[in-house]
This record gives C-alpha cells, sequence and structure tokens, in this order.
C-alpha cells in the first residue's frame, strides 16, 4: 500500500469540492487507477513539459523527460504524503528528474569528450550572428547548460541560490556566478 493511501487521514482534513477535486483523484491513482492517473497526467502536463522545456532547451528532450516524470509519478505516487500542494511535490519531481538527466549527461560526455578545459564543454552552441535579434526562448535555450538551468531555477522559477546549490551539489558562490554569467550571456544576445 502507498504512502498516501496509508495518510488518508491528511486528505480528510482538506475540503473536497467534488468527484474530481485533486485529492480524491490522487487517492484513486494510489490504488492504480489508470483514469484517476490521467487526469491527474491532463491537469499537469502542460507545466510539466513547460518547466523541462526551459531546462532542457531543446522540445524533443523536453518531451522525452516528460514522459520520464509521469514514469516516475506512476511509480512514485505513494510517496506523496500531501504535506505540500500535489503541483509543488510534482514540480520537485520534476526538477529533480531533469537535474539527474543534465548529472548523467554531462558524465556521459565528460567520458566521451574528455578535455582538460572543463569551461570547453560549456560554451554556447552557437553564438548569434550581429543584427540578429533572439527571443528570450532562443536566448536562454543558447546558454551553456548549467547556466541555463541555474538561470532558469532561480529567475523563472523562483528557487533562491542555496536551494539550487544543494540540487545541483555546488556552493552558493558557484550558483550565484553562473547566474550572473547567464545573465551577461543573455543582455549579449539579446542586443
Amino acid at each position: 500500500m502507498t504512502a498516501l493511501c496509508q495518510h488518508e487521514p491528511l486528505l480528510l482534513n482538506r475540503p473536497v469540492v467534488d468527484a474530481d477535486d485533486e485529492s480524491a483523484l490522487i487517492r484513486r491513482a494510489c490504488q492504480r487507477d489508470q483514469q484517476a492517473f490521467a487526469q491527474l497526467y491532463h491537469r499537469h502536463v502542460g507545466r510539466v513539459h513547460a518547466l523541462c522545456r526551459r531546462m532542457a532547451a531543446d522540445i524533443p528532450h523536453a518531451e522525452e523527460l516528460t514522459q520520464a516524470v509521469f514514469v516516475k509519478l506512476w511509480e512514485k505516487l505513494g510517496l506523496f504524503r500531501g504535506e505540500s500542494t500535489f503541483g509543488t511535490w510534482l514540480h520537485r519531481l520534476t526538477v529533480n528528474t531533469v537535474l539527474t538527466d543534465f548529472r548523467s549527461t554531462r558524465r556521459r560526455e565528460a567520458r566521451v569528450f574528455g578535455t582538460d578545459d572543463p569551461a570547453a564543454l560549456e560554451t554556447p552552441s552557437s553564438p548569434a550572428s550581429a543584427g540578429l535579434r533572439l527571443d528570450l526562448e532562443q536566448a536562454i535555450s543558447g546558454l551553456p547548460p548549467r547556466a541555463r538551468v541555474i538561470f532558469v531555477l532561480h529567475d523563472v522559477e523562483g528557487y533562491t541560490h542555496e536551494e539550487i546549490a544543494a540540487l545541483l551539489e555546488l556552493q552558493t558562490g558557484t550558483t550565484k556566478a553562473q547566474l550572473h554569467r547567464a545573465r551577461q550571456l543573455l543582455q549579449e544576445a539579446l542586443r
């Protein structure tokens, strides 16, 4: 039996709006009700995909990550105990899924494209052409991966530097420096 199902009193303390209330959907999905899970999916897929897209800066990869998030959700739904809103919990699951993918990709690329200069792996894929105005999404997607993730987490999603440092296993000063670097690169790209 899953943690949410074991903690039903937490759900009973919340007002029940109707039969499709999110708490009821979670409880049913917890019992492996695929229709309830599908409804949760449809309620949250847009926000999950948007976050994956911002962090990955690649639409096909964002779609893969979105799918991975919902696979993990199916597997880990029982860990949701109702101590925060479901949307907040799912947001955290999404961020963790993307960061895990980011770390494994970085490790894989370091093995394949080993270099003595780690900064060489963090250069933007292509500099903006002179006079070409990029929209913000394109400019964000052109940031180096670590700077992009930190920028999205801090400036878009509202995480603190301490939270980002804990998520990425970095020093707070590093996250601040990467955010500064991301903002500078965005300013240059948007000129």
